[in-house]
């Protein structure tokens, strides 16, 4: 599409992360407005569509199909972010309208991009088959937090060397819908939900910034040839991994599961806690370390990011919730308060307030960019190859944690594996945990 044009963003899936942070940051996107929507169910797709009106973001229609969206004339690029297993249908659905005459300019495809190798890769296929600009949208290495400290200490590292150990951890007190707790439906637990974003940002971390981080992607060649786009100069050479269930299985917490969104944690569960370690090599023979911890199980004022890079004689860190603004309700305050920061869990005392979320948590950054790539004709600094990248960490993870073994990255048969979770055969009772299987 020509640059002067404003591009018309489709999207497929009205959900939490749509209307909370993909639709908001179209208020401070230039070239870019809302010209349709999807969701199966359409009241929810019509709210997001009256608030973008409402802002000024666009007269988006509302769609009735995945396929009448992408043959609408006035959606340039399509944001999906469309729940987990239904992710490959939606593709494929795409692709076959844009091979029947649809004129589609780029995909972005919201973390994770798929819940397993073998789905990743038929994704990545398909889209570049189709000729199509692609984006990984995956927020949390747009975070202006996460630019400055690794810009900061990559230049401090030239006097006494590179960072060699990255920390990222996402915690909160579980997801907003009841697919994201169904081991086969969301292709695990909170490892295949959050450690998706902590594996990618901890490499992003230890990698040197380069110039054309968040500014120019690769040029459209037709579909490329599929080869690994990923870049960066880290080599992953063995991961480690634990998960566990501490919340969620008990008797009182399944019950609320099986009440508010009738999921069986009792026979069915996933896991609600995760940590694991990638290490890398670097192009000099260097090891550096990711470690990468998420939570379900975490109640505080909401979700919290942590975030360290650690180098021979400098150190960094994030923390979201220490954002510099708190607001306090005494206990004469009857009524819970409202929206104050995603994954909330107090109504009274004090909690911290993100001002800003879409901002602070990487959302603005990332769609500016992305549009801008999609506009010049060119993929995203983050595509499709680094969701792939992302998907075969989370993989190892999960068969580093049910072999209880480190496993060597490039021995591992990643392929065709599906996770303990997934499979519907995860026990997270001591049995489970120093069973004759592990």
């Amino acid at each position: 599409m020509p640059e002067t044009d404003s591009l018309g963003i489709g999207f497929v899936g009205a959900g939490f992360i749509t209307e909370t942070f993909h639709a908001e940051t179209l208020r401070g996107i230039r070239d870019a407005h809302a010209a349709g929507i999807y969701n199966p169910t359409r009241e929810k797709a019509e709210r997001v569509a009256d608030s973008l009106r409402e802002a000024g973001c666009g007269d988006p229609s509302v769609a009735a199909s995945v396929v009448d969206l992408t043959s609408n004339p006035d959606v340039d690029a399509l944001w999906i972010t469309s729940p987990n297993h239904v992710r490959v249908e939606t593709v494929r659905q795409v692709v076959d309208t844009v091979e029947s005459g649809a004129d589609l300019t780029g995909i972005a495809i919201e973390k994770p991009l798929a819940r397993t190798v073998a789905e990743a890769r038929e994704i990545v296929d398909l889209v570049e088959d189709a000729g199509l600009a692609h984006a990984y949208l995956e927020n949390q290495v747009y975070m202006p937090g996460v630019e400055k400290v690794r810009s900061l200490l990559w230049d401090g590292a030239e006097a006494t060397g590179r960072p060699y150990l990255a920390r990222a951890a996402e915690e909160h007190a579980g997801p907003h819908s009841a697919w994201f707790w169904d081991g086969e439906r969301q292709g695990g637990g909170v490892l295949s939900d959050m450690m998706c974003h902590s594996h990618k940002l901890t490499k992003h971390l230890l990698e040197p910034p380069d110039d054309e981080d968040a500014s120019d992607g690769d040029a459209i060649d037709g579909g490329g040839d599929g080869g690994d786009a990923a870049g960066g100069d880290l080599t992953p050479l063995a991961v480690t991994c634990d998960v566990s269930t501490l919340k969620w299985t008990r008797e009182e917490y399944a019950d609320q599961l099986a009440d508010e969104f009738d999921v069986d944690y009792r026979s069915a569960p996933a896991e609600d806690y995760a940590r694991a370690t990638v290490f890398y090599e670097t192009d000099d023979g260097e090891v550096v370390v990711g470690e990468a911890t998420t939570s379900w199980c975490f109640v505080g004022s909401g979700l919290r990011l942590t975030v360290e890079l650690l180098g021979p004689e400098y150190s960094g860190n994030i923390n979201t919730l220490d954002s510099g603004t708190d607001v306090f309700f005494s206990s004469d305050v009857d009524d819970e308060s409202g929206y104050v920061v995603e994954k909330q869990q107090a109504g009274q005392g004090q909690m911290p307030v993100v001002p800003d979320e879409v901002t602070t948590y990487g959302y603005l950054a990332q769609n500016r960019h992305v549009v801008d790539a999609f506009r010049a004709g060119e993929h995203a600094s983050e595509d499709l190859h680094d969701g792939l990248e992302v998907v075969e960490l989370c993989m190892a993870s999960y068969m580093a944690a049910e072999r209880g073994e480190r496993v060597v990255f490039d021995e591992a048969d990643l392929a065709d594996y599906v996770p303990e979770p997934a499979r519907g055969d995860f026990d997270p009772s001591p049995e489970g945990l120093v069973g004759e299987n592990r």
